[in-house]
């Protein structure tokens, strides 16, 4: 079999059934917990996936000797939040349920690409979830979350649909500085909504305080 089929079965008989169970599982236990907006969890589409395990290093050489076995992120998960402070405090809880093999603060290698800032953790998927799969010995060993503030996910996602998809029509410089500006934008209204936030729950303290 080629690549491709080896990998559409993948997806079809363990990718699909475990996210589906690790969404439910991550839901569990986040049940209760404030500012998250959504949780959701799906596997790497196929054609993402032998773009990503087509890659060449500097030298011209292949990355990936066995794609299937080396790429990590075939199921990704993410966890949205309404305030920046969120970020950080979700992904604490989720250490305490699971092994983080890699945490990352993913920030830009631009300035104007506000979206690409937020937690990234590689972990060891669940023993819970493992029975969704037809083969158990299919599923990866780990999963990739990210947790983002709501402003942080729109951003990312409507700035690679319409800038970064490889084969797509390239932007022209006047919507590269369009995009820049929708990103500073973002970032502002992002900072804006955690301060709002930060001040209320300060005066509400203080109000407590003066009343007991």
């Amino acid at each position: 079999m080629t690549l491709a089929a080896d990998y559409a079965q993948l997806f079809k008989t363990a990718l699909q059934p475990v996210a589906r169970a690790l969404e439910v599982h991550l839901s569990d236990l986040m049940q209760g917990t404030p500012h998250i907006d959504r949780i959701s969890a799906r596997p790497k589409g196929i054609d993402s996936f032998l773009g990503k395990a087509g890659a060449l290093t500097e030298s011209g050489e292949p990355k990936y000797s066995d794609p299937i076995a080396q790429i990590q992120d075939q199921i990704g998960a993410r966890i949205i939040v309404f305030y920046k402070q969120d970020v950080d405090t979700i992904s604490a809880t989720v250490t305490r349920y699971f092994r983080p093999i890699e945490s990352k603060d993913r920030v830009p290698d631009s300035q104007w690409r506000f979206g690409y800032f937020g937690k990234h953790l590689i972990l060891l998927m669940p023993e819970d979830v493992m029975d969704a799969a037809e083969d158990r010995r299919a599923v990866p060993a780990f999963f990739e979350l990210q947790v983002k503030t709501l402003f942080q996910h729109a951003w990312s996602e409507g700035s690679h649909d319409l800038g970064y998809k490889p084969g797509e029509v390239p932007l022209e410089p006047d919507d590269e500085r369009m995009l820049a500006y929708t990103s500073a934008q973002a970032w502002g209204a992002d900072r804006a909504f955690d301060e709002l936030f930060r001040r209320r729950a300060e005066r509400k303290r203080t109000i407590d305080a003066s009343n007991g």
